[in-house]
């Protein structure tokens, strides 16, 4: 088995560069180690490092549902913010427990030097716990209450829903139906807050059986959909907040046999996996999630240099919004007459 000193001798460099160069650090004979470590096949004794270092050379990352294609590009973006030969991370879904988010952290507190993690709701209290034992954590997509030390990415959820309810206003749409996420999570709350926000300036009333929440479940989508349908007067429009709901929505619009857009039309916050390739095209919200994965990525290395250097209480917390745009498909289209 290759040791670091015959990774050294190939590179040409001392066992210190190599090590400097494993631990993430940047080496100006990166690509002569990177050479000799490929070429070795060496593979650094990570419980061993551990012990004589402190460090573990791996982050946490905690999202609430590794099935959404949306977690699935933020996950690639944060293999991308990681430096050559730094870091490798232990992924976890939630799956929108506070209880399991509890367990996992539990599990990764040993093994783990920071975190990415996307809180259940508002109201978690462990992000804030990590911070004060000086665990670096970046917040992706979903803010905390009281969080204001800690590092956040997130995105325009109240512009990007404005531009939404805009768009059905202009199209005609005055009876449309809104499915929001979770009052008590960040996109829930802005989503909603914004979409509704224009609907009111323009005097159009959202009665109670118009105003949905769901969880960001698919079957919840499915369900609430069927909902909206059931009224005596349907909505001639409905806006989604999130992907997964999206495609609970088109579910129960395709098994009532309910054409789109012809008799409603349909929007949704993030896109879809196959979205420009449905019949029609989806119309939504998009963000580059691959960049909001990598943005959060960067800070938290940034973040792990800093504690190793004892410094982080002198680096202000950030907080970084990306925008949205408007996606305009097939899916919406100006509201059908009646005869």
């Amino acid at each position: 088995m290759p040791t670091i000193q015959d990774v050294a001798a190939r590179a040409g460099v001392s066992v210190a560069t190599v090590s400097r160069f494993l631990s993430g650090q940047t080496v100006r004979s990166a690509d002569a180690v990177r050479e000799a470590v490929d070429a070795l096949g060496y593979r650094p004794d990570v419980a061993a490092q551990a012990m004589r270092t402190g460090r573990h050379s791996a982050v946490g990352v905690i999202v609430p549902d590794i099935g959404n294609p949306f977690f699935a590009a933020i996950v690639k973006g944060l293999a991308q913010g990681i430096p050559d030969g730094g870091l490798h991370m232990l992924l976890a879904s939630s799956e929108e427990s506070a209880q399991l988010e509890a367990r996992l952290l539990a599990d990764l507190d040993s093994r783990v030097d920071g975190y990415v993690l996307a809180p259940v709701n508002e109201q978690d209290r462990l992000p804030l716990e990590l911070v004060r034992r000086g665990v670096p954590v970046v917040l992706l997509d979903r803010e905390v209450d009281g969080g204001e030390d800690c590092d956040v990415v997130l995105v325009d959820n109240a512009g990007g829903a404005a531009s939404a309810a805009r768009h059905l206003l202009d199209l005609g749409h005055r009876r449309i139906g809104v499915i929001s996420g979770p009052a008590n999570t960040t996109p829930g709350r802005e989503r909603r807050e914004g979409f509704l926000s224009v609907l009111a300036e323009h005097d159009v009333v959202v009665e109670p059986g118009l105003d949905l929440v769901g969880d960001f479940l698919e079957e919840s989508g499915r369900r609430l959909t069927e909902q909206l349908l059931a009224l005596p007067e349907r909505p001639t429009a409905i806006f989604t907040a999130n992907n997964q709901m999206t495609v609970g929505a088109l579910r129960a619009l395709q098994a009532a046999s309910v054409p789109v857009p012809d008799e409603i039309s349909l929007i949704g916050f993030d896109d879809l996996t196959l979205g420009g390739l449905l019949q029609p095209p989806l119309t939504c919200v998009v963000r580059d999630e691959v960049r909001q994965g990598r943005t959060v990525m960067e800070l938290l290395v940034e973040r792990l240099g800093h504690a190793r250097l004892a410094e982080t209480p002198q680096v202000p917390p950030r907080r970084v919004v990306l925008e949205t745009t408007l996606l305009v498909r097939g899916s919406t289209a100006t509201p059908r007459q009646e005869a």
